[in-house]
C-alpha cells in the first residue's frame, strides 16, 4: 500500500512550533520568578560558566547564531550587567566574552529553574520516547549536513 500526503507527517512544523513556545514558555517562567533573563542569554550564559572567556565568534558557532545576531544579543546582556566583552591582547579584531558577577549570580539563580522546566516539560515522556525523539533528531541534523556545509556541534 502506498502512501498517501495524509498518511505522511511532516515533523518541521512540530518542531518549529514546539520550540517557540518553548521560548516563550521558558521566558516566562523566569519572569515569574523575577529573572530577567531570555532562553537565548541563558544558553550564553550556560557556555560561559563552562568555559568563561569564549572568543566571540567560538560563542556565535556554538549557539547557532549569526555573527550580527550574537554581537545584538551580547550588546543586550551587556546592558543587563550579565557579560562584559574584551579586546584581545593578541589581537585587537578579536573580543572575549566574560560572565560579570551578576552574571555568574542569575546564572546560579536561573539554573535550577531551568532544570524544573525540563523536568516539566518532560513529564509523562518515557525515556524510550526521549532517545526515538533525540535518533530521530540527530538523523535531520546529519542528513541537512549531507546536503549543505552546516557543522553539527
Amino acid at each position: 500500500m502506498s502512501k498517501t500526503k495524509q498518511d505522511t507527517i511532516v515533523l518541521l512544523p512540530w518542531i518549529g512550533r514546539t520550540a517557540k513556545f518553548m521560548d516563550f514558555y521558558i521566558s516566562d517562567f523566569f519572569k515569574e520568578r523575577g529573572i530577567n533573563l531570555s532562553k537565548e542569554q541563558f544558553i550564553v550564559l550556560k557556555h560561559l560558566y563552562d568555559t568563561d572567556g569564549l572568543v566571540q565568534n567560538q560563542l556565535a558557532f556554538i549557539t547557532n547564531r549569526s555573527k550580527t545576531a550574537l554581537t545584538r544579543l551580547i550588546q543586550t546582556m551587556e546592558k543587563k550587567g550579565l557579560v562584559c566583552r574584551k579586546v584581545s591582547r593578541k589581537d585587537m579584531r578579536i573580543n572575549h566574552v566574560y560572565m560579570t558577577e551578576f552574571g555568574r549570580q542569575t546564572w546560579e539563580k536561573s539554573k535550577p529553574y531551568f532544570d524544573e522546566i525540563v523536568h516539566e516539560l518532560q513529564k509523562g515522556i518515557t525515556n524510550e520516547d526521549l532517545l526515538i525523539m533525540k535518533k530521530s533528531l540527530q538523523k535531520i541534523q546529519v542528513n541537512i549536513n549531507k546536503k549543505t556545509n552546516i557543522n553539527q556541534y
